[in-house]
Formats: C-alpha cells, structure tokens, sequence
C-alpha cells in the first residue's frame, strides 16, 4: 500500500487494543515462520547425547485454523517484538496417547500452551505479514482509515492480509520518556524480588507439598503452567553450523546502567548474595547452616547474622546496592527500604507482616507465603509496567534507527573512554566492545552479541 498512516508499533497498539475481535490464521503464519533462535525440543539428552522423551506430551484441544490474537510484547534489551499465542490443550502419555485427566486432585484436561513469535528481531521484520479476520467493525474502521487494509465494505467472513513489511518500524515523530531514575528503582525491585522468589522456591500459596511433588512428576509448576523440560535440538552445536542446519547473527543489546552498575545483570543471586554476605545459624545449638537458602530462612528455629568477610572479598557498588535491602529484609537493619518499596508497588500485607515479625509476632508460615506471593506478583508486574510503558520503546527505536531520540544529546563513548570517567563499572567480554552514552545519571549501553537461530523452517511451533 501506498497511503500508509502508520508505524508499526502503532499497528501493534491497535492489535492489542482490539485482540479479542481479530484472529488470526495460524497455519499461514507457521507456513512462513522462520526462528530467530535454536530450536527447542522436549526432553533431555543423556550422557550419550540420545534426545529422552518426556512420558507425557500435550495435545492441541483444536485443531483450527485460527486463534485469538495473541499478546504483544517489546523485549527489554533488543529491538524485538514477540506475539504469545495462546491455546487449548491436554495432557496424554506419550506411549499410547491415554489422556491425563486428573492431577493432585486437579482437572487438567483443560490447560493452556503459550508459544512465542517473533514479529520484529533485532529491528528487522520477521514476520512479512497476518492473515486475519476481523469481528469488530470500529476496529476495521480504523486499520483502513490507517491505510493497512484494501477492502471497501467491513465483512467478518472476509479473510484480510496485513503487509507489516510496508510498514516503517517506528514513526518519524516518536516520543519517549525520560529514563531518569529508573535504573535504581528497577534495581531495588529486582533485588527484593530475589528475595522473595528465594523463599518460595518450594512454596505455593494454594497448594501442599505432596501436590507440588505431583504436579512436578506430571511437568506443571505451581502455578498449573505446562512446563515440560527442554533442550537444545542439536546436540553438537558445532556440527550443526557445520553441516548448516544453524546460522549465527549479531544481535545488537541495548541496557540501562548507572554511573557505577551497567545493567541489571551485574547483580548476585539472592541464594549467591546470602551466602557472599551472611550466615544463618540455629538458635538453640548455634550451629551454622553451611549450605544457607531462602527456603530454609522461613524455619522459625534459623537466625541471620552478617559473614566475618576476608580481607580478600572486594566490595563492590552492587554489594552496596544489595546489602541494605537484604539487612532490612532479614530484620539486622531497620532502614525502611523494603517497606518503601513495598507499599510503592502496593504489597503493604506482606510490609505489615515483616514489621509484627521483627515486632517478636509469631506469623504462620502459611500467612506469610501468601503475602509473599502476591508481594512477588505486584513487584514483577510493576517492572514490567515500567519496561513496556518507558524503557522497551526507547530501545526498539533505538535498535530500529541506529540513532538515540533527538532529545537524547549525548556522545558515544569506548570501553576505555567509559572506564576512564565512571571507574566502577564493570563489563562482560561483549560489553568491551560496545558504546556507551551517559543520558542524565543513565548510562546507556549498546553492544553486539552473537546468537545462533535453526536454518529449518518450522511447521508446528
């Protein structure tokens, strides 16, 4: 089309605006699927390499041509936009295809898979374009007055082609938020979260111990997902590029810092960050627990102190970001950053809870799984509303352009450049390569980093 109106991100607001009055032919779009990234097989290899079978697989419940409109999503550090497609399936052996209709007391004849396509990889289209068919007149109203549609007249038994590769990826005038701040508001978060996914590791709010031993022996979490192990469909990688059933690329990163952090992912493992800077001991005999974990921490028996660190542990900015949430957390250190943080995001139960433990309150382990879990889903969906709202957006057009936003004046700096004025950061083999752009107290990173995808087209996602 010629009269385009629109970008693609702003045909995505509208997808997603009007998701349950389209849908979408799945078989066209599995037809020109091509992967972005190694194919995963269910199972796992043994010692021999020899692919094992999970004892169940998942059957499709429909078998249609079409299904609803999945979920559209920006990755935080590429310029990538992913569809979750939704659909009904059920559990059967894998032997004889007998159906698996009850679990721990459960009916599981009626469960969801998700599976992921990727639309735009790394600011380039992936998927040329969707056959789908519309329900909602407005909506088709408004994508033909945005020039992606040629029909004349709305007919919901028309089948409709959308070209997303006619589309400019991002519009000219695009804009963005400032990101000021939210590196160490995401950094607070991202720790405590650690925490308390720690201490529900083995724990569920709804179900007992023996049911989450059943539902693990039949591959569903705890939150009744189907989630089969998973492994690469090469098992030599090497042999794949080789032969060319594989292919690399450059996948082009892009990450919020601070001054002395550059990313989220320079921060500890709650488990790891437990064991660097404290010990847990038993009460009664003193005793102290030499392999500790969160989950053990919910024993009523256990205490905390801080590790006698050697001369040879180096602190560094992370430990000193992690240390005062994990202190007020664990009652060494009333600070009130875990209750800020907390009641920020909405979770004042479980800051309630922490405040009457420390208070010498006996608070019943099942009482505080439940305000720890729905503490751990407030804080990830708070993160997430900041990513998709602020800073997912910057980086697809920042991945897309090549160029930061007009308003973002900075200038590129080297590894060295970077080291030399902001000392405390640190950076991973791929990030040495990369560019830097200090935006405010934010500093912004772009670097390659190479990814393999499976050559194969694939039929059945």
């Amino acid at each position: 089309m010629t009269n385009n109106k629109i970008s693609l991100v702003e045909l995505i607001q509208i997808f997603a605006q009007y998701r349950n009055n389209i849908i979408v032919n799945i078989k066209h779009l599995q037809e020109d699927y091509q992967r972005t990234g190694i194919k995963r097989v269910k199972g796992v290899r043994n010692e021999n390499g020899e692919l094992l079978q999970p004892w169940l697989r998942t059957e499709n419940i429909d078998n249609a041509e079409y299904v609803g409109m999945g979920e559209f999503q920006f990755n935080r550090n590429t310029a990538t936009i992913n569809m979750l497609i939704k659909r009904k399936v059920k559990l059967a052996k894998f032997a004889d295809q007998t159906p698996t209709i009850e679990v721990a007391g459960l009916l599981v004849n009626d469960l969801n898979s998700f599976n992921n396509y990727t639309i735009v990889s790394d600011g380039k289209i992936n998927v040329k374009s969707l056959q789908v068919k519309i329900s909602s007149k407005k909506a088709f109203d408004l994508l033909k007055e945005k020039g992606v549609l040629d029909a004349e007249d709305f007919d919901f038994r028309a089948e409709h082609t959308i070209e997303l590769d006619k589309l400019p990826l991002v519009a000219a005038n695009s804009c963005y938020s400032s990101i000021h701040g939210l590196f160490n508001e995401l950094a607070e978060i991202k720790v405590l979260t650690s925490i308390i996914s720690a201490h529900l590791r083995n724990e569920s709010d709804v179900f007992v111990a023996g049911q989450l031993d059943e539902f693990k022996k039949h591959y569903l979490s705890k939150n009744v997902y189907i989630n089969f192990p998973t492994t690469n469909e090469y098992a030599d990688i090497h042999e794949a590029l080789v032969n060319g059933t594989l292919d690399s690329r450059l996948s082009y990163k892009i990450d919020i810092g601070s001054q002395d952090i550059l990313n989220l992912s320079k921060f500890h493992s709650a488990k790891k960050f437990l064991n660097r800077m404290y010990r847990l001991y038993d009460k009664i005999t003193g005793e102290i627990i030499i392999k500790p974990t969160f989950a053990i921490a919910l024993n009523e028996n256990l205490a905390v102190r801080h590790r006698l660190l050697s001369s040879r542990t180096k602190i560094r900015k992370v430990d000193e970001l992690m240390k005062p949430i994990f202190d007020d957390f664990l009652g060494l250190e009333q600070n009130g950053i875990v209750g800020g943080i907390l009641k920020k995001v909405g979770a004042d139960t479980l800051a309630q809870l922490l405040q009457e433990n420390l208070a010498g309150k006996q608070i019943s382990k099942e009482e505080m799984v439940a305000a720890l879990t729905t503490a751990n889903n407030k804080l990830e969906q708070y993160a997430e509303n900041i990513y998709q709202d602020k800073i997912s957006p910057l980086v697809f057009y920042i991945g897309c352009t090549g160029v930061l936003p007009d308003k973002m004046q900075a200038k590129p700096m080297t590894t060295e450049e970077a080291v030399t004025k902001y000392p405390n950061l640190q950076f991973s083999k791929d990030e040495q390569q990369g560019s830097f752009f200090a935006v405010g107290d934010t500093i912004l990173s772009i670097y390659a980093k190479t990814e393999y995808y499976s050559k194969l087209i694939s039929v059945g996602v």
